[in-house]
């Protein structure tokens, strides 16, 4: 028996991805990278309200009690609770990295844009800037706090003066490059302002590797933190910081190694999260890299 062409019953098309299920499945690192560091962010505000306690009370009564369901981290040494500290630890993390991250792109971008586009001042300052580099950021941390007092603000600013160095060099290279480009040509032709110019032609197309060398940034002035607070040259001891409090129990790693097991993993965690999110805006903004699927 023919069967009349009204009768064939046609597939349903498939549905249409989503942007957001498009966007994930492009760039999964930043997403996995942002939905860490948000996690993180988010920890660090709403500490208060995660179950801890002060972080600072003492209770030698409760010293070096193990992880358990009353203390979920334990505690240390003075009978403090290590998941409290751990919690509130994250401030101050969160704080030198985006602190020191926002300090040195806005300096280090200042100085790059000048260097690259007049050639006097490069001749100058970039050979300030390879002294700088010369040296060992951590040394020069290190340098700069055993001049001033113990606080989270020198140690924003002498992890900041290490980093500065290279984000004008990166910006200085892409200038270097910019400034041949047609329209910057023209722009100086037509008699168009320095200021204006770097304005409106230099600096959206260095935002992207700016913006990518902060997450690194930010990734690596917490590590800096962390080993000067672990060496006894960050932020004050009674300031809960995860480098305080791996110092504060290496002491006793083979007693309580837990004391130093739960920061260090949160501080790797927020690292990785950060290096993936700056990889992830890597790929993405960077047209020669992203592929798009």
């Amino acid at each position: 028996m023919a069967v009349a062409p009204t009768d064939f019953i046609l597939p349903a098309a498939p549905a249409a991805r989503g942007p957001v299920r498009t966007y994930i499945r492009r760039h999964p690192t930043i997403v996995v990278g942002g939905a860490i560091l948000a996690l993180m962010v988010a920890m660090a505000i709403f500490a208060p309200y995660l179950g801890t306690v002060d972080p600072q009370a003492l209770a030698p009564v409760r010293r070096l009690k193990w992880p358990s369901t009353t203390y979920w981290f334990g505690t240390d040494m003075l009978g403090r609770d290590v998941y409290s500290r751990t919690i509130y630890g994250a401030r101050v993390s969160l704080t030198v990295g985006i602190g020191v991250a926002v300090l040195a792109i806005g300096i280090g971008m200042t100085i790059g844009l000048v260097a690259g586009f007049m050639r006097w001042v490069d001749a100058i300052v970039m050979r300030v800037m390879d002294g700088l580099m010369s040296i060992p950021a951590i040394l020069i941390a290190i340098a700069l706090m055993a001049l001033n007092r113990a606080s989270l603000q020198n140690v924003i600013f002498a992890i900041t003066v290490a980093e500065v160095p290279r984000v004008t060099r990166l910006v200085r290279g892409v200038v270097l490059t910019l400034r041949e480009q047609p329209y910057v040509e023209a722009a100086v032709a037509s008699g168009t302002g320095t200021i204006k110019i770097l304005w409106r032609h230099i600096v959206p197309n260095t935002m992207a590797p700016v913006l990518v060398q902060g997450t690194f940034i930010a990734a690596g002035a917490m590590i800096t933190e962390a080993i000067l607070s672990f060496i006894g040259a960050g932020t004050p001891p009674n300031i809960p910081s995860w480098g305080n409090i791996m110092a504060e129990g290496r002491s006793l790693f083979q007693v309580a190694y837990y004391i130093v097991l739960f920061p260090g993993i949160m501080l790797s965690i927020t690292v990785l999260g950060i290096n993936l999110l700056g990889d992830g805006l890597r790929d993405a903004l960077d047209p020669r890299l992203a592929r798009r699927l």
